[in-house]
């Protein structure tokens, strides 16, 4: 499209770039880019898309504003909590540069779904949280021949890496399979630091923009890996696999499959398999009338982490992190008479620990379903959610 004398003003210290100049500023006015997470990733993005002038940004994101979120999602805020995200960020961005269409999407990305919405866009980003989504996101970009520009943050470190290129590799050649359920905890369980989405984001838009203009080096092949508190980043190589069954030499993967079964989530909540081959949940509601039963029989363990424990606990319950509870064997022992009921933030950790225990013996095991968060939305308001 050919600029207007507010927009030659407005792009002015890109035109002047020679990488750029009018013709790779009218590239980006012409470019459609899909955010998939209106998140920590997702709100850097927008904000930099915006602003650089590309064209057309589409949103994807069924989430509400939250109060834990403004810590690090920096388009929001604290008079927009509740408020769905993709709306809170459309009329924010368009405020700050009319010239941008932007296209939301207030649902969640499903197999259904993903190669409609994905279709209608020439670049995806990829700022979502979750590994069901990330393999969803990856294999719906290969199938539809897009570029996939991948990143993802926990706690101090973060990674970003171009997929889905000419002869680059996708997803599933870093990570063939996902890690075992519960194995790596959410930012919701093991926290981030409010800064690195915002340093990761920009990774991400710049690569994005990049590959727009058709300029540098993108990130095809080089996983860039940030680590906050050290100040530093690494580069790895990462090879394309040819035995890759979405992007090798000999697809087997033709259509998007159940990426929740395929990550072992159920229900929603991410469970680790039992030993026994089944893991009984118990309700706050129903724990709640065993606390009030008060018959001695119950003993309620916590396995998240100490910083965890002090935001927020059940009253009565005794903490042992997943990962010493290995350690704690002999503790645990004295209380095998009784029912032990596991607690995490939202399920998935407990589940970790039940199937661990089933293996040494303990039968009497549930599970809170939902973790501390149910409690604090379902029985005790007082306790702090985050």
């Amino acid at each position: 499209m050919k600029m207007n004398h507010d927009q030659i003003k407005r792009y002015s210290r890109h035109l002047i770039l020679p990488e750029v100049g009018t013709e790779g500023q009218e590239k980006l006015l012409d470019a459609k880019v899909l955010i998939i997470g209106a998140g920590g990733l997702g709100c850097p993005l927008g904000l930099y898309f915006t602003a650089a002038g590309i064209g057309t940004i589409g949103i994807v994101d069924f989430d509400k504003i939250d109060f834990s979120n403004l810590q690090r999602q920096v388009l929001y805020q604290t008079d927009e909590v509740g408020q769905p995200k993709v709306t809170a960020a459309a009329k924010r961005l368009k405020a700050i540069n009319p010239d941008v269409n932007i296209i939301t999407h207030e649902t969640k990305l499903t197999s259904e779904n993903a190669l409609d919405i994905l279709k209608g866009y020439d670049y995806i980003v990829d700022g979502t949280d979750n590994f069901a989504t990330r393999y969803l996101v990856n294999d719906a970009s290969v199938l539809l021949n897009k570029i996939n520009v991948y990143g993802s943050i926990f706690r101090f470190e973060g990674q970003s890496t171009v997929f889905g290129h000419k002869d680059g590799p996708c997803y599933r050649c870093l990570y063939p399979e996902p890690p075992p359920p519960g194995e790596v905890p959410s930012c919701a369980e093991g926290g981030v630091i409010g800064i690195l989405p915002g340093m990761i984001g920009l990774v991400q838009a710049n690569e994005t923009v990049k590959l727009i203009l058709g300029v540098g080096q993108p990130l095809v092949g080089r996983l860039l890996v940030f680590d906050a508190l050290g100040m530093k980043w690494r580069e790895l190589k990462i090879q394309k696999d040819p035995k890759c069954p979405l992007c090798g030499d000999n697809r087997t993967i033709t259509q998007l499959i159940d990426y929740e079964q395929f990550c072992g989530i159920r229900g929603g909540t991410t469970q680790a398999p039992a030993v026994s081959g089944v893991i009984e949940d118990i309700t706050a509601t129903e724990l709640k009338g065993l606390q009030t039963k008060n018959d001695g029989n119950l003993f309620i363990l916590d396995v998240r982490e100490p910083g965890e424990y002090q935001i927020a606990k059940i009253e009565g319950s005794t903490l042992i992190p997943l990962r010493e509870i290995p350690n704690k064997l002999s503790e645990l022992e004295s209380h095998k008479d009784k029912l032990i009921v596991a607690h995490c933030h939202h399920g998935a950790r407990s589940a970790k620990a039940i199937d661990f225990l089933q293996g040494k013996g303990f039968s009497n095991l549930k599970n809170l379903k939902g973790g501390i968060d149910q409690w604090s939305l379902e029985v005790d308001a007082e306790v702090p959610r985050y």
